[in-house]
């Protein structure tokens, strides 16, 4: 049986617990072929994000192309796009090669609290990206930012997740771990709720959770399975790599991408 493939379209984390890094590790435990275009280099770790180098609008332009003209990748996420001008050409191509199963994670801070986009470029991926999701990973401060409401109960998840999937035709996991109600993520698509509990696990070390969750959902929807079961799927194996309780770094450290690896 053909191996299934899905593009990371990121930023890379040099300390490899987010990011490009943590897309590929997740995509190849979860069973499918991982392949990436670099949005932006950065110099980061646990404690913080130093410095960031973005790719130019042309050389993520190649790198999106070379990657579909050879190896046609049946999923994609997007994770940290931090300038209008890069959504635009993401948008533009994925629109060219008539992309499916797109997975968008709104990356506007690090786990570190560092902010990774401008202001400008948050309204591009509205208007550019949300309306191609298949599906859109944001956690509550993204969800405020995206819909202009603030979330503090579950009422307010619940009109959020509404307003930003019926505004733009696409399926919407609001994840509930910013304090709303633990580990619960909710789901709106096709005029539709569904909570997914999650189990709180007691582990301070959360760096690139938000990368692999939406890696392992776009892993899941590659390999044919419904979004419910995706998601479903992405959230056991994010309980498994924080419930390994890896301690590196002297930060909010990285999750065990490989714990399923003996």
């Amino acid at each position: 049986m053909k191996m299934k493939t899905a593009l990371s379209i990121a930023g890379s984390d040099c300390s490899g617990g987010a990011g490009i890094q943590a897309d590929i590790k997740t995509m190849t435990v979860n069973g499918v072929y991982a392949m990436s275009a670099i949005t932006a280099l950065t110099a980061q770790n646990t404690t913080g994000v130093f410095s960031v180098s973005e790719s130019s609008p042309e050389f993520l332009k190649e790198q999106i192309d070379a990657v579909f003209e050879d190896i046609y990748p049946d999923a994609v996420k997007i994770g940290m796009v931090s300038s209008s001008e890069l959504i635009c050409v993401i948008a533009e191509r994925l629109k060219f090669y008539k992309a499916k199963n797109i997975v968008v994670d709104p990356v506007m801070v690090a786990t570190s609290g560092s902010e990774l986009m401008k202001s400008d470029a948050v309204q591009t991926l509205i208007g550019e990206l949300l309306p191609l999701a298949t599906v859109v990973t944001p956690n509550i401060p993204e969800a405020e930012v995206l819909s202009g409401k603030k979330i503090q109960n579950k009422d307010d998840m619940l009109n959020v997740a509404k307003s930003i999937g019926g505004k733009y035709g696409c399926a919407v996991l609001l994840k509930g771990g910013h304090s709303i109600n633990d580990a619960n993520d909710l789901l709106y698509s096709d005029g539709c709720f569904r909570w997914f509990d999650g189990k709180r696990i007691n582990n301070p070390n959360t760096h690139g959770t938000g990368c692999t969750l939406s890696s392992a959902i776009a892993s899941n929807l590659a390999k044919g399975l419904s979004l419910d079961d995706s998601i479903r799927y992405a959230k056991d194996y994010i309980s498994g790599a924080l419930s390994a309780m890896l301690d590196l770094g002297k930060g909010s450290g990285p999750l065990n991408h490989a714990f399923r690896i003996t």
